[in-house]
Parts: C-alpha cells; structure tokens; sequence
C-alpha cells in the first residue's frame, strides 16, 4: 500500500484546444505502472516494456531511480510537487502536482508513463486519474505492480499465510477509523498495517483496545525490499518499548514508512529461519569498486546479489595513444593482410580498435580471415556486440597467462602468416608478448590507449573512503591500489580489504593496507565470492557467540550501530 498523498485536483482541458489548421489534439496515452515496494528486480517485463517506450516519464521520489533506468535516454521527467491549496482552488497551480502534468502531457499526444510505489490499484490517487482519462477519452493501461503490503513482508521471512489458511486484512494506519480498529482488534487472523516508525506503536496500542491480545507477535519491517532494510520482532504489546531501548525513536526518521505484520501464525515466530533477505552474506555493505560503471557492470551486479550495495569509482581514465601513426598502421595492415591473429586484452582495446575502425569506415567484416582472441569473457562480450565471435578465449585463468595456455604454437604448414596484433594499454606486462614470440609467433604490440590517473572523486566519496564509510573495497590490480589511494586517500583500517591476487595484495601492504580477503584464483567473479564467503563467516561466528551483526562500518568510533539481522 502507497503512502497516502494530498488530494490533488486537475486542471481542465483549455475550451477549443486544437492542432494546426484548426484539427483537433490528438490524444497520448497513459499507462499507470507499479514500480513495487523499492528493488528494482521486481518490477515487471511489461512494466520494462512501458517505460522504454515512454516520452514522458512522472513517477513518484521514492521509485524515481527505479524506473528511470529502463527509460530512453533524454526522456522528460518533470518533478512532482503537490501545488498549495489557494492555487489550486483558482484553477492554476503555481507549482504543477502529478494529476496536472499527466494530463497536461496526454493531451499533447504523448506517450505518458505514471508510476507509483507499489501497484496503481491501491494508489487513490492514481484512481483518480485513471477517471479523468476515461472522462476526456484519454486512452490508458494499468501495469500492476507488487504490493507493498505484500512484498516487503516476503522479504522480511514473515508468510502471511500458512497451510491452515488464516484471512488476511489490510489497514492503512493513517485514515482507520474507530470502527476499523475495533473489528481489526477483534478478528484473529492476519494484519498487514501500513504505518510510520512514530505511529506504529499507537497503532498496536489501538489493535489491544480493540481486543486482540498484548501478547501477539508483530513484525515491523522499515524500508522494506532495498538493502537498507530492517525489521524488528516485537508483540502488540511490546513494540513501543522495543524502539526505546533500541533507541530507534525518538528519531527525526520517525516518518519513515513502515509495513508491520500482526499475529499468531504470521511466520513472526520463524522469523529468523525465514529472512532470507536481510541474511544475505554482504546485507548492506557498502562496497567501492575502484572501476568504471562499464568495468564494473557484471561484478556491481554479483555483489547486489549478495546484497551488497556497490560504489563505482573509476580509478584510471583512457586516452588515445600520443602518437596514433602505430595504431593506424596496424588497423591498415589488418585490413591488408597482414595478421594472422589480432588479441584482446581488455575491453578499452575492443573499444580503441572499434573507433579506429568508425573513423576509416570499417566495421566487422575486415576481420574475415583474421583469428580474433579474447583475454576474457567480458572482452569476449564487447567483441560479440561490435559483430565479432571470438575464435580463443581462455577455458582456465582469464588471464594473459591463461590466454597462452591455449594458444597454439605458430606452424608454419597450416599458419600462413607468423605475425600477430597486439592492441593494448601502454602499461600493459610483457606476459603474452614474451609467451607468444616462446611459441614462434611474430608481434606488433602496439599502444592502442594510454591509461592515466582518473580525476578524484567527489569530496563525500573520498571522507567516506578516508573515514570508514564504505564495508569493503575491491582492488582488482595493483594499479587500482595506487589509483585509488593517490586520487581518494588511504580506506580507514576497518574497511574490509579485498585482493585480485598476491600481486594487489603485496601492493596494498605496501600503501600500509591490512588485506583481509585474498582471491583463490585471479578473477573478479572469484573476488566477488571470496568478500561475500567472508562476510558469511563473520556473521555466523556473531551469531554463535549471541552479539548482534554489525558491518565493519558500523564497528568505527562515532559510527551509529544497528543490529542487520
């Protein structure tokens, strides 16, 4: 269920509204999306559908970022501001509400996307909205959307139901009456109560007046579905002291919207062999990784499903070579005749190659012929998308090491030509160019990109870094160590320290750096589950012990501590 907003009124279509020559506005259409309680993976395939086709995207604050990241780039996003009483009331809102700037929009015939927390059908609001199109003939869809209500208690492990099939009831807190209270109070099955931090106390304290019993179980579960969600088990009867002691209230969150679940056989009980969210290995940790978005994208990815909550901070930014006369050779006797194999080590080398090619009015067919390598499978994903399917892509270690394990010797009976094209970095090893002359091959390795120290990041970023704000730091080589610390400052010491390999891990002792977490094989994807294998062992040795489980951020001094399980 939505939080409930001020009423807002709609502005009515201007009398002889018309197109050019006179002709009739042709009317948009609105599709009124759920975009669910706050994790983005559960918004629907037809609600991903809507918003890429939408011209103009108005969603409420709260879900703005969720829906947003499946829009067209430059689609329109006007703000949602509720306009004051007085304006209103003459009919011309100084500051636009939502009702307005969906109307406002249809009738200019465009593509409209209204999207709310949750799901549309138990937003009033969008209700009414839905009314005023079908009055003007405004055509319009409904996306449903996961509820609340219904979402957040599955990600807190509370059933709202069990095989004795007991009803289920909802009550929104902000606008029950009496009377709801006391037949709420009176029933025994299952609550689901929409409330705040401040309010969900009175409110249990309404539910026993009503007659149910002080000593039934609740949950109260607050920013429900993300990873800074939280829940507390409690009875009727003794949430109120729960907060005090926990000294969640009083607190100037004491607004924030809550989902609490309310009796017997509400799973409240079973709580802790249900929460499989909130058990999640790296549950809110807040992870730097010291790559770009586009480096980064599949690893971000592996850490949000363990729960963590990743940082993208480039530590290298890429530029063209300073003299291109060698790389524009290469490209032309590539296209010539002159190689047998072309290699890739990096992503940046496809994206250098792939712009040379754009700049000579080349693409993907003046590889035929040439034996194409990937160091690894993201590189491998970079070729695929420019129209090239690797011939060579390490089946062990991706990396240059792995890359000559599967290399074949050159032979001069089936290999007519001995020479092979090496674009890359100019920081690039000597690995593969030494391995590959070892197996009889020629190379031109050539400087495709210059790789230099990115710009540093912004000032709460870097007092984050320096003063323990993020869990984990990811150092994926020994140059984003240096990077990192010469851009940012040195990650405070209770800042979990994850390595690539011996190599980082060496470099990062060197800057004065405990490493806590080293790789068992050089790979991100193995990086990534070696952090979250840590950070499972340190929340169970918590749990064995009977302490509460703190993120390493929560553990510096000054920093306000909570329980996450």
């Amino acid at each position: 269920m939505s939080p409930t907003r001020p009423t807002t009124s709609v502005l009515p279509a201007s009398p002889g509204a018309s197109g050019p020559g006179g002709a009739p506005l042709a009317h948009g259409h609105v599709t009124f999306l759920g975009a669910g309680p706050g994790d983005p993976g559960l918004l629907t395939l037809r609600a991903v559908e809507a918003l890429a086709a939408a011209e103009v995207l108005i969603a409420e604050p709260e879900v703005l970022e969720v829906v947003r990241a499946h829009a067209r780039a430059g689609v329109d996003t006007p703000q949602l501001t509720v306009a004051d009483e007085a304006s209103t009331a003459a009919g011309v809102p100084v500051i636009r509400d939502a009702a307005n700037l969906v109307m406002e929009a249809a009738r200019s015939g465009r593509r409209v996307v209204r999207a709310v927390t949750g799901d549309p059908g138990l937003d009033g609001n969008a209700a009414e909205e839905m009314l005023v199109c079908a009055t003007e003939g405004i055509p319009f869809e409904v996306v449903p959307g996961v509820a609340t209500a219904v979402g957040v208690p599955a990600y807190a492990g509370v059933p709202l139901r069990d095989k004795r099939g007991a009803d289920v009831r909802f009550v929104d807190a902000r606008t029950a009456s009496a009377r709801c209270w006391g037949e709420a109070g009176a029933s025994d099955g299952i609550l689901v109560v929409s409330a705040t931090l401040e309010t969900v106390a009175g409110a249990a304290a309404e539910l026993v007046g009503g007659g149910r019993a002080a000593d039934t179980p609740l949950t109260v579960t607050v920013a429900g579905t993300t990873t800074r969600q939280r829940t507390w088990s409690a009875t009727l009867g003794t949430i109120a002291q729960v907060f005090k002691q926990g000294k969640v209230l009083p607190s100037p969150e004491g607004a924030r919207p809550v989902i609490a679940v309310v009796g017997e056989h509400s799973g409240a009980a079973r709580r802790e062999e249900l929460a499989w969210f909130e058990s999640k290995p790296l549950f809110g940790w807040r992870v730097l990784v010291p790559r770009t978005k586009e480096q980064a994208a599949s690893l971000s990815d592996q850490l949000r499903s363990y729960g963590a909550v990743p940082h993208e901070v480039p530590t290298i930014a890429v530029e063209p070579p300073r003299t291109p006369q060698q790389m524009e050779r290469a490209v032309k006797g590539l296209v010539t005749g002159r190689y047998e194999w072309i290699a890739f080590t990096s992503v940046n080398a496809v994206k250098a190659v792939r712009e040379k090619f754009e700049e000579y009015g080349l693409d993907a067919r003046a590889f035929a012929g040439i034996k194409v390598a990937a160091v690894g499978e993201q590189t491998a994903a970079a070729l695929v998308e420019f129209g090239v399917k690797p011939d060579l892509v390490p089946s062990g270690e991706q990396s240059a090491a792995g890359l000559l394990e599967d290399w074949p010797p050159y032979d001069p009976v089936f290999d007519p030509i001995d020479r092979v094209f090496l674009p890359r970095a100019d920081i690039a090893t000597e690995t593969l160019v030494a391995g590959l002359i070892e197996l009889g091959w020629e190379v031109d390795d050539v400087t495709a990109y210059r790789t230099v120290r990115a710009s540093p990041p912004p000032a709460d970023t870097r007092e984050a870094i320096k003063g323990g704000g993020f869990d984990a730091v990811l150092f994926t080589s020994s140059s984003t160590v240096r990077n990192l610390v010469g851009i940012a400052g040195k990650p405070h010491n209770v800042t979990v320290i994850a390595c690539i390999g011996p190599a980082t891990a060496k470099t990062a002792e060197e800057h004065g750096l405990r490493v806590d977490v080293l790789s068992p094989e050089p790979s991100v994807s193995k990086l990534a589950e070696a952090l979250a294998e840590y950070g499972a062992a340190r929340r169970e040795a918590a749990k064995e012990a009977g302490e509460s489980v703190f993120r390493p951020s929560e553990r510096r001094p000054g920093a306000r501590r909570r329980r996450t399980t």
